[in-house]
C-alpha cells in the first residue's frame, strides 16, 4: 500500500489561500484594524511591550505560529497516515490546518481572549492583532507545516525546542508559557515574565 501524501498539490494550496482570505474577511468584519494603527508596515517588530506588537508582519510570537504548523502537520500525519482517514483527501490537510489557525485568530481577537490576555499574562496592553499580523500568523503556520512535511520528525522537534528556548531567553515567553498562562495562570510565572 502506498504511503498517503500530505502534500497539498495545486488544489490544496488554492484552498489554503482561500481559507486564509476568508478569515481575513471575517476579521475585517469584526472591525479589526487592517494594518498597524501607527500607519507603518514593518517586517519585524521586536519590542514585546509596544503598541506595534502583534500589528506588524512578524514578531517574537511568529516562532510560536511556526510551531503551530509543526503540531498541525503532526496531527495530520496521525489522522491520515496512522489512523487512515479516508472520508477527506489528505491533500486538504494544509487547508484544514489554515482553518484551525484562522479559527484561533478569530478567537484570539475576540473580546473574551483579549481581556483574558490582559488579565493573566504579561500582555497588559494587548488590544488584539492587526489583520496583516493575523494573515502573516497563518502564513507562518503554513511555513511550519511545510517544513515539518519535508524534514525528519526529530529535526522538526529539535527546531521546535530551539524556538521555545530561544524565545524563552529573549522575551521570557513562548508557546508553552502562553498556553499555560491562558489556561491556568501561575502568578510566579507572571512575575518572572514581568522581570520580577
Amino acid at each position: 500500500m502506498a504511503e498517503i501524501s500530505l502534500r497539498p498539490g495545486k488544489a490544496g494550496h488554492i484552498a489554503a489561500v482561500g481559507v486564509a482570505l476568508g478569515i481575513v474577511v471575517i476579521l475585517l468584519g469584526m472591525a479589526r484594524p487592517p494594518l498597524c494603527p501607527c500607519g507603518t508596515i514593518r517586517l519585524w517588530q521586536g519590542v514585546v511591550e509596544s503598541a506595534e506588537n502583534s500589528q506588524q508582519i512578524s514578531d517574537w510570537y511568529s516562532f510560536s505560529h511556526v510551531i503551530h504548523g509543526f503540531l498541525f502537520y503532526g496531527a495530520a500525519h496521525l489522522i491520515w497516515r496512522r489512523l487512515g482517514l479516508k472520508a477527506i483527501s489528505a491533500q486538504w490537510a494544509l487547508a484544514l490546518a489554515v482553518l484551525v489557525e484562522g479559527a484561533w485568530e478569530i478567537l484570539e481577537n475576540s473580546p473574551i481572549i483579549i481581556d483574558r490576555y490582559r488579565a493573566v499574562t504579561i500582555s497588559y496592553g494587548y488590544s488584539g492583532d492587526s489583520v496583516l499580523n493575523s494573515f502573516c500568523d497563518m502564513a507562518f503556520m503554513a511555513l511550519g507545516f511545510g517544513f515539518a512535511r519535508r524534514a525528519p520528525a526529530l529535526v522538526t522537534v529539535a527546531v521546535a525546542v530551539a524556538f521555545e528556548l530561544f524565545t524563552l531567553v529573549m522575551i521570557r515567553d513562548n508557546l508553552t508559557l502562553n498556553v499555560l498562562m491562558l489556561a491556568w495562570p501561575v502568578e510566579a510565572v507572571r512575575q518572572w515574565q514581568a522581570g520580577g
